[in-house]
């Protein structure tokens, strides 16, 4: 499996050699999202929050890419920069549609909507409080043409039992539900149009423990069921770690480090992808690990460091990693792509993967 890199030339050969491959689904390349920093009298541009700054990756069909970091990393802007709910500064964002390549824009995006939805990460937030069930799920079928009021309903009945709902929660309102019911409304509002590909953003972070299992086990039973693929973003690193087929690790807008989840949790190569797991509790009295204490706070989006961004945190720095900045390359073709470089010569400890993940 090969990987893009922040280098032009490695992502022409990724292109070639990958990207055109059926089994991608998506293909995204230099994704840059700048907000401006206004000030003065007129309200003027005086700078720019880089909250993604060139980012490269690809998800194939049916899979999982958990995409993870600290917060404010860039995780949900680069989730929302894909489904053009926040219009990208720079970068290319294709997704095949129909076995066709389709570079996403504000020109295509709507013939889109249909293969590209979003579970949000708050259940109660993202659903109209003044709109019941039936209406809230089959928005999204009036929206792309489906007007006949007995095929909704169907569609929607249908929708709420692959959730787990049944038909007499159709005529409630979202405050009548639990945290964790309103996040299944919200995934069946999401399958409405039986979309390829669903950009789950956190969405069991606002759910108590005990209810987040079966969100996550629901996830993966209709992903199989109906052949979804997730870009799964979260910060929590057991959770990504269950669904996840491949990981990205996301650091000041930049992807630092991916791979597949057996292969990053084992044997990661770069110093923050480290310090990430060694905050993570291993129920494993006998497992012995070096707890990575990061020194000083993440820098600014708007006004990062030169060279690499991680430079001003990490314990194994040195001169060049304050002049030049790290690409995103392969090591050896395994499939695993670090922004490093000293990624060759550390000897980095990561965590046993849970039995069957």
């Amino acid at each position: 499996m090969h990987k893009e890199s922040h280098n032009g030339e490695a992502r022409d050969n990724i292109s070639s050699k990958d990207v055109l491959r059926d089994d991608i689904l998506l293909d995204v390349r230099g994704l840059k999202k700048y907000f401006p920093i206004l000030g003065g009298v007129f309200r003027r541009p005086v700078g720019w929050i880089k909250a993604v700054d060139g980012v490269d990756f690809f998800i194939r069909k049916g899979e999982t890419l958990g995409l993870v970091g600290e917060s404010g990393c860039g995780k949900t802007t680069t989730g929302k920069c894909v489904l053009y709910l926040e219009e990208p500064t720079g970068g290319e964002i294709r997704f095949r549609s129909n076995g066709t390549w389709t570079n996403v824009s504000k020109r295509t995006i709507s013939g889109l909507r249909r293969e590209m939805q979003v579970i949000f990460q708050d259940p109660y937030s993202s659903l109209s409080p003044r709109m019941k069930v039936a209406d809230i799920v089959g928005e999204p079928l009036e929206a792309q043409g489906l007007r006949n009021r007995s095929a909704r309903y169907e569609r929607v009945e249908a929708l709420l039992a692959a959730v787990g709902l049944g038909h007499h929660h159709m005529g409630r309102y979202p405050h009548e539900f639990s945290g964790g019911q309103r996040q299944r409304i919200g995934i069946a509002r999401a399958l409405a149009l039986n979309p390829s590909l669903i950009i789950c953003d956190e969405p069991v972070s606002a759910l108590d423990v005990s209810i987040q299992a079966q969100v996550l086990n629901l996830l993966e039973d209709l992903q199989e069921q109906f052949g979804l693929t997730y870009l799964f973003i979260a910060h929590d690193l057991s959770v990504v770690q269950h669904v996840s087929d491949r990981v990205a690790v996301m650091y000041l807008g930049k992807i630092v480090e991916m791979a597949e989840v057996g292969l990053l949790f084992e044997e990661p190569k770069h110093p923050y992808t480290e310090a990430l797991f060694s905050a993570i509790p291993v129920p494993d009295p006998d497992f012995q690990y070096e707890q990575v204490v990061l020194e000083g706070d993440v820098p600014s989006p708007a006004n990062p460091p030169e060279g690499c961004h991680f430079h001003p945190r990490c314990r194994f720095k040195q001169d060049i990693c304050c002049r030049e900045e790290p690409v995103l390359q392969s090591l050896d073709g395994t499939g695993h792509f670090v922004a490093c470089h000293f990624k060759d010569e550390l000897k980095l400890a990561g965590i046993p993967m849970e039995n069957g993940r």
